[in-house]
């Protein structure tokens, strides 16, 4: 499915008080056995969120009443290292979550969160403890401004730099087939026009 082009997100800010977060604890391996992406939400972050039972605590910060409906989560350093499983990225969106924000992150889940319409942004360690620690007062509303690179709330603003294809994309809700024709869609009709009728593709 192709994603929705992404100018702009405002919405409640959750802190998540930890660094080096890996993708096994963003969603347990025993998970990756579902291959549609809609339900994954439920084990997002599972063994934090549920006893041993599979009980729903409560006390982790996603499932506290404050929290609810938070579009936007303030990590800390290296969020996403480990694995390659884009269920992790499956997992935050289908949660809810549209936008991380961290210090650094994992350079495969950077890249799978960018062909999934989950924007990653990048600040420095001080601007992100900052976030998180205003967040946990638990009616931040941020606002992540893509255009503007901006990240802001009441009267602060952070800068944050994006590669521009990234970014690119996430604006103008490409996934890779359509960024690819952005650029040589001309070229691939003038190649098609040029072959035998019988090997045409109908558009």
């Amino acid at each position: 499915m192709v994603p929705e082009p992404i100018n702009r997100i405002t919405g409640k800010a959750v802190p998540l008080d930890a660094d080096d977060v890996d993708t096994d604890q963003i969603i347990p391996a025993q998970f990756l056995k579902l291959v549609e992406k809609k339900g994954l939400g439920k084990y997002l972050f599972y063994r934090w969120r549920y006893d041993d039972s599979g009980k729903l605590t409560g006390s982790f910060v996603l499932d506290k009443p404050e929290y609810s409906g938070a579009k936007i989560l303030v990590a800390g350093k290296n969020f996403g290292i480990g694995s390659s499983r884009e269920n992790a990225v499956w997992a935050l969106k289908d949660f809810g979550i549209d936008c991380v924000i961290a210090s650094s992150f994992g350079d495969i889940f950077y890249t799978n969160a960018s062909k999934n319409a989950l924007v990653c942004v990048r600040l420095d360690d001080s601007s992100v403890n900052k976030l998180r620690e205003r967040a946990k007062q638990g009616n931040l509303i941020l606002t992540v401004d893509l255009e503007s690179q901006l990240v802001s709330y009441e009267k602060e603003v952070f800068k944050f730099e994006m590669e521009p294809h990234i970014r690119e994309r996430l604006v103008k809700g490409l996934d890779e087939v359509g960024y690819t024709l952005s650029f040589y869609e001309d070229k691939i009709r003038e190649y098609e026009q040029r072959m035998p009728r019988f090997l045409r593709i109908s558009r």
